[in-house]
């Protein structure tokens, strides 16, 4: 028996080698060994900021976040990231003028680029009336720093703050038209019912005490190899519940060993399943729902994984449910220029996921009147389910439906951009 299989093993081989793939144009990510550890996206340190000694208190948080990362290193984690959040700037910016205040973003933006770290300067909306000011200095420093990230948020205890939701379209409309490629976009977010202490940008921001840290997973290969093989979707389920129980359970415990040795508390893990150019979570919805994204199924699938994510029971923050980046995932860029999956569809999963919509790409057309419709769709949904929803929308100076984004920024996959829902040409 052994010298058949000897001798058929490579024939079959073979032929399982010409099988073609149906559905999907992007290759998934080879199965993880099941003992792997996936990628840390990002240690996140929240700080109260002060304007008379803010460079002593960066360099003492630059100091912890690198003792973090070396107790992770050591565990066997690769680091992508280490990011900083403020409380919401304006508490650190009263009684500064606007040229002021730049001046002083622009300082922290040197050193964040001096100590390696993202900046999140917190978000707008969350105190005070002075939205509009709030919403045009937010502009102004995102303008003018390339390692600072913002948001502005779009509800509160009374539903949707249709105000906020005006002052974040006219964010993006000036980002998309006075930075380069309108990059600036990429590090702005609406914010609607976003909790506290999430560790992915731009979304992120706290209202705490400060010298708090939280973890954030480049996971979305763990969900891909957990999934694979899967009889049906009680079984992928289970499977990606297995995957994800010991791996948070493992960050956790090296988490909770910097919160005692260093005296930051430790928040929790957003177990949101992050994406990179070299783990797709498009590959992995496919891969539950066999069919590729934009198909039937696909809204089930996202909730195989949303529903896997509930049960585990860790110390959660942040959104903690599905991301689906168009440019910052390369099956769903694929599926996008594709024309598999529109702006309507993403939204849709929304209400089984998170995010919302989330690195989209638009003509540079869309007018401040567009924009705030989308973000209004978007915080209609969040308040109805009581969901953390964003919009990270990208409309492109000068460009047009049918024409591909230039974007630089070495985490966005250039795409195609599309019309605007109800504008397409009729047939």
């Amino acid at each position: 028996m052994k010298n058949y299989a000897r001798f058929f093993a490579p024939i079959l081989l073979a032929l399982f080698a010409c099988t073609p793939v149906i559905f999907s144009q992007t290759p998934a990510p080879a199965k993880a060994p099941a003992n792997a550890k996936p990628h840390v996206r990002t240690i996140t340190a929240f700080i109260n900021l002060d304007r008379a000694q803010y460079q002593l208190q960066f360099a003492e948080t630059a100091k912890f976040l690198g003792y973090a990362k070396t107790v992770f290193e050591s565990r066997g984690y690769t680091i992508e990231t280490l990011r900083i959040v403020t409380q919401p700037f304006p508490e650190y910016t009263k009684g500064l003028s606007t040229e002021d205040a730049v001046r002083f973003f622009k300082n922290l933006d040197g050193l964040a680029d001096q100590y390696h770290v993202r900046l999140s300067i917190g978000s707008a909306y969350l105190a005070g009336n002075d939205g509009d000011a709030q919403a045009d200095l937010l502009a102004a420093v995102l303008q003018n720093t390339k390692f600072i990230f913002g948001n502005l948020t779009v509800t509160n205890d009374s539903g949707i703050n249709w105000p906020a939701v005006n002052a974040a379209a006219r964010v993006i409309k000036k980002l998309s038209e006075t930075t380069d490629h309108s990059e600036g976009n990429f590090h702005f977010a609406a914010n609607a019912s976003v909790p506290p202490y999430s560790a992915f940008f731009p979304g992120a921001y706290h209202t705490g005490s400060g010298r708090q840290f939280a973890i954030g997973l480049a996971s979305a290969g763990l969900v891909n190899g957990a999934a694979q093989n899967a009889p049906d979707l009680s079984a992928a389920r289970r499977q990606i519940i297995d995957a994800f129980f010991n791996a948070a359970f493992d960050v956790e415990d090296t988490a909770q060993r910097i919160d005692r040795e260093q005296g930051w508390i430790y928040m929790g893990i957003d177990l949101s399943p992050a994406s990179s150019q070299g783990a797709s979570i498009g590959a992995a919805i496919e891969t539950i729902s066999k069919q590729p994204l934009g198909s039937s199924g696909t809204m089930t699938a996202v909730g195989v994984i949303t529903s896997a994510l509930k049960e585990i029971g860790a110390r959660r923050t942040g959104y903690s449910g599905v991301m689906l980046p168009v440019l910052e995932d390369p099956t769903l860029a694929d599926r996008w220029n594709q024309g598999r999956l529109s702006l309507d569809q993403l939204l849709s999963y929304s209400a089984v996921c998170a995010t919302g919509l989330d690195t989209i790409p638009l003509p540079g057309e869309t007018t401040v009147e567009d924009l705030a419709r989308i973000i209004g769709d978007v915080a209609t949904l969040s308040v109805k389910w009581n969901k953390p929803l964003s919009a990270r929308l990208l409309p492109v100076k000068d460009k047009h439906a049918g024409e591909m984004t230039e974007f630089t920024d070495p985490f966005l996959i250039n795409g195609l951009i599309r019309p605007l829902p109800g504008k397409e040409p009729l047939p």
